[in-house]
């Protein structure tokens, strides 16, 4: 029997699904969800966490206090993510350290993406783009030319990255008439939110598209949602147009949330994912050989100026690969850690986890 066919265990009540892909020390664990795992209102506390002292909405939500958290996390994360790409690209001896680490190569493209933009002045606020899936000059074209692509207008259920990039597409979504799915930011206060035009007003339209707006007036959901998702659509730091290899910005969120999305059963292999970039964001030196197992290539291309259609042969990936996922971003991601720990009792199994995000000792004598 071909060992990439799923097999099928009964435990506890619940289906577990089983698939080695593509190496067989990998494996993921995927579940039917018949019964609730988390309710809603323990997934996103929003409301509650930022309903005190301040400048708040008629709903009670606390608008300042949530962005200046919301900015402050995320200034932290793009310091640690500075940091750990420096040290993952310095190296007395190149050709050494990217045998030692495997990720060196995609720092090394992603920095040289952002220093272009920068330098040629193709970025867009918030600047730098260092550390971001970078916003750039015509952001909105190329959010109108998806907004022109077929999938987009069948759709009746588009997923969107919750990035400055991406901000028009988020409204094109709404103002269509088609259901907004969004992410909250880096998945930490809880999971999806849903918006739908009908739950909105022309003047809350464009505020509904932000981080803010996406907490104040979207509908949060659960792991247990009955979702069908038409289309992803991604935001990236560099494509490389022939085979459709993406790079973001390095925090694997964009790859969790689609891991999440196939065990609601939301979406499948032949759900479309589209990213819109700048031009200049096309690149060819994605060596495809070196991608991880959990990496999500890109079926179409929107920038500015054109809609380019990959040849995409990169397997997709089929699930949460938990022995590639570090303590430090399970412990970052709260659905994640509950998801686990139900998995684990409903199975009695233990579930993998990956390898330390810490610095090795000697990475830190380094920076002393």
């Amino acid at each position: 029997m071909d060992a990439n066919l799923i097999r099928f265990r009964q435990l506890s009540g619940f289906v577990i699904k089983e698939k080695p892909h593509l190496n067989k020390t990998h494996k993921f664990f995927s579940l039917n969800f018949e019964q609730t795992i988390i309710r809603n209102n323990c997934l996103n506390p929003l409301r509650r966490n930022f309903s005190a002292l301040g400048s708040t909405s008629k709903n009670g939500f606390n608008e300042a206090a949530f962005e200046t958290e919301r900015l402050s996390l995320d200034s932290k994360a793009r310091e640690e993510m500075a940091e750990k790409a420096q040290i993952e690209i310095n190296s007395s001896n190149a050709a050494e350290k990217e045998e030692e680490d495997p990720k060196a190569w995609k720092w090394i493209i992603r920095k040289r993406v952002w220093d272009m933009m920068e330098a040629e002045n193709i970025a867009q606020n918030p600047r730098p783009v260092h550390h971001r899936i970078p916003n750039f000059v015509g952001a909105a074209a190329a959010a109108r030319k998806l907004s022109e692509l077929e999938v987009f207008r069948n759709s009746d259920c588009v997923k969107v990255n919750p990035d400055s990039p991406q901000k028009q597409v988020r409204f094109l979504t709404l103002s269509g008439e088609k259901k907004l799915l969004t992410p909250q930011p880096r998945l930490r206060t809880g999971f999806f939110s849903v918006l739908e035009s009908s739950m909105l007003s022309l003047s809350t339209m464009g505020e509904a598209c932000t981080s803010v707006g996406v907490a104040k007036y979207g509908k949060p959901i659960g792991l247990d949602e009955k979702l069908k998702v038409d289309l992803i659509v991604i935001g990236s730091v560099a494509v490389d147009p022939k085979t459709g290899a993406r790079l973001g910005k390095g925090e694997g969120f964009a790859e969790l949330e689609y891991a999440m999305l196939r065990y609601m059963g939301a979406i499948d292999d032949s759900t479309p994912v589209v990213t819109s970039i700048h031009d200049q964001q096309l690149v060819d030196d994605i060596p495809v050989e070196k991608l991880l197992i959990h990496d999500v290539p890109v079926d179409i291309i929107c920038t500015p100026t054109q809609v380019i259609f990959t040849n995409n042969s990169i397997p997709k990936p089929q699930g949460i690969y938990w022995d590639k996922l570090s303590p430090e971003k399970l412990g970052q991601i709260r659905i994640l850690r509950e998801l686990k720990r139900r998995i684990e009792r409903e199975t009695g199994q233990k579930l993998p986890s990956g390898p330390s995000e810490k610095l090795p000792a000697t990475a830190e004598r380094k920076r002393r």
